[in-house]
């Protein structure tokens, strides 16, 4: 277990010593300074309830990925992950929001961060119709397949697998669930929603097409194919559709752009951690409704990031929903593994190259 988590500890270790000097030199309280050391915590705890399905299908994705492709995501991914998503993201919210440019972000974020905080909440309806239309996307790609022959709710799922081959079945669903939520809404915020909504919907789309553009031009994308650059580009745009409801939710927790940082880098760090080890072990393919309970779990929060739109979700709320639905998944594997005699400790070859039996 040590190696799949030896750097999420190092970075956690990091991370909370950082969180003690950054809390002392706000503060120069002790009081203080453990308020900030609780809150980095929480906000580690909640990145990884709300991405624990992400890191599922990371896993997912990542198993058919060239192995210098896995390295990228798991290297470079980190790097976009903890500073992308979690510093210069909320930094070109802000940039963006405020008509002003990144270093006056960084400034208002270091000298008035409740404004900044309160920038980023304003920017919360466009964020969740984006976020949550893409997520809507991935998880309806999973389930609208004519050749998926696992179903865990099989009177669901064989109905759906059944009109997948209408084409653009599932494009239709979230555009009728779009318009829905866009005429629910107040007049000036109809506009934003929809926009957004349909910027997500465009973006995996653009991702989608880039992917089976590049598998096929293997002759001009030799080392970039559906595995590689592609696979890429889809697995960060959907690691920041998850990132976007953890990090709207940290301003509610703190208003330091540093101390959000900090805890939701210690989250993204596990969850990486959590991508390797579901990849090694060969976990989806010996938990045959793991993946399924994951994908259930992001149109959930797909759902949520919609209903947001209208009325305030607790960030607690949609990482337990989360959790349990993985959690259903994981005992109906375990009760199908039972009752057809498979060893729950087999365990395949890793496909990243190393040993599976450390």
């Amino acid at each position: 277990m040590f190696h799949y988590f030896k750097w999420a500890f190092i970075f956690t270790a990091a991370g909370l010593v950082l969180a003690i000097l950054i809390g002392w030199q706000a503060t120069e309280t002790v009081s203080g300074t453990l308020s900030i050391f609780f809150i980095c915590a929480v906000l580690a705890v909640l990145e990884i309830s709300l991405s624990f399905d992400n890191a599922i299908v990371n896993a997912n994705r990542l198993k058919a990925m060239t192995p210098v492709w896995q390295r990228r995501f798991l290297t470079w991914g980190i790097l976009i992950a903890v500073f992308g998503m979690r510093i210069i993201f909320p930094l070109v919210i802000v940039a963006v929001a405020a008509w002003i440019g990144p270093f006056a972000a960084l400034k208002l974020a270091v000298a008035e961060p409740r404004l900044y905080a309160e920038i980023m909440r304003e920017a919360h309806l466009g964020i969740a119709a984006f976020g949550g239309t893409f997520l809507m996307m991935v998880g309806l790609s999973y389930f609208f397949d004519e050749h998926k022959e696992i179903h865990w709710v099989r009177a669901v799922e064989e109905r759906i697998s059944r009109v997948a081959s209408i084409r653009g079945v599932e494009i239709a669903f979230v555009l009728v669930l779009m318009l829905t939520f866009t005429a629910l809404l107040e007049e000036e915020k109809k506009l934003t929603f929809l926009l957004s909504a349909i910027y997500g919907l465009l973006t995996f789309i653009g991702v989608d097409i880039l992917s089976n553009v590049l598998d096929r031009t293997k002759d001009a994308f030799a080392g970039a194919a559906k595995g590689g650059l592609g696979a890429f580009l889809y697995l960060e745009v959907l690691d920041a559709s998850f990132s976007f409801d953890g990090v709207i939710g940290a301003f509610a927790l703190s208003q330091n752009l540093f101390v959000i940082a900090i805890g939701l880098g210690i989250g993204a760090f596990y969850v990486r951690s959590m991508t390797i080890m579901l990849v090694e072990k060969g976990t989806l393919t010996h938990y045959r409704y793991l993946e399924h309970g994951a994908f259930y779990a992001i149109l959930a929060l797909s759902v949520v990031m919609y209903v947001q739109a209208l009325v305030h979700v607790p960030e607690v709320i949609t990482g337990l929903g989360g959790a349990a639905l993985i959690g259903l998944a994981f005992w109906s594997s375990v009760r199908f593994n039972r009752r057809h005699g498979q060893a729950e400790d087999a365990r395949p070859e890793s496909v990243l190259g190393y040993s599976s039996d450390r």
